[in-house]
């Protein structure tokens, strides 16, 4: 399926093949996220530091102005990528645990292994173990929205024009520890992802997001 993130390998003698293991709109979204990650992450620095205790930040200052603009790259490739995902059935395919998956003791093999920095064998190469599904899906539909909305509650510009944002959240107080709770929650996702790609082959996985293939291998004979 084109709008899969994965596609089954062909087999083909001794060798085992994965032309696309990402889709196109995989492969563009996850680099538009990682820049916009940046720049929020970088821009959020930069105003945390300019303004520790000030809740009514002004709104000129360039940190201001990248984190919009990063903000909007970020929640645009969202849109796309979780429509996209719905209309191909990505997240129905790719995503969202069977039954089988959520088994105790497979989802402690997964935890396991994950902790010990083991590398992915066999099926697992190419595929979302149980705890990659549950984590990606509660970083879309979670945190993702509810980080969107606790910057909007902090946006006076937002709030002048949607009252119903100012009236929610407790405050804008409230809204600031919130969204500086999920935006932690973030870069620890981000640092954790980057380190399991590092342990699964950092070459082959960055190559298969950029380019969407994946260099043949051929098994040993047995």
């Amino acid at each position: 399926m084109a709008g899969s993130a994965y596609a089954r390998p062909a087999v083909s003698g001794l060798e085992v093949s994965s032309p696309r293991p990402h889709s196109a709109v995989v492969r563009v979204t996850h680099w538009l996220f990682t820049l916009s990650f940046f720049g929020l992450v970088l821009s959020g620095i930069a105003i945390l530091l300019a303004h520790p205790f000030v809740l009514k930040i002004p709104i000129r200052g360039p940190g201001r102005y990248v984190h919009f603009l990063s903000a909007w790259i970020c929640v645009l490739a969202g849109l796309y990528y979780v429509v996209s995902g719905f209309v191909s059935g990505h997240f129905r395919d790719n995503l969202l645990p069977n039954q089988s998956r959520l088994a105790g003791e497979k989802i402690y093999r997964v935890l396991s292994n994950h902790l010990k920095l083991k590398r992915p064998t066999g099926e697992d190469v190419w595929t979302y173990n149980v705890l990659q599904r549950l984590t990606y899906l509660g970083v879309v539909f979670v945190l993702f929205p509810m980080i969107i909305w606790t910057g909007l509650r902090m946006s006076p510009s937002v709030t002048s024009v949607f009252p119903v944002f100012a009236t929610v959240l407790g405050g804008q107080q409230s809204a600031r520890t919130i969204h500086f709770f999920l935006a932690n929650l973030l870069v620890l996702f981000f640092m954790i992802h980057l380190a399991m790609v590092c342990v699964a082959g950092f070459t082959d996985r960055v190559r298969a997001m950029i380019t969407g293939r994946v260099a043949s291998r051929r098994r040993e004979h047995e």
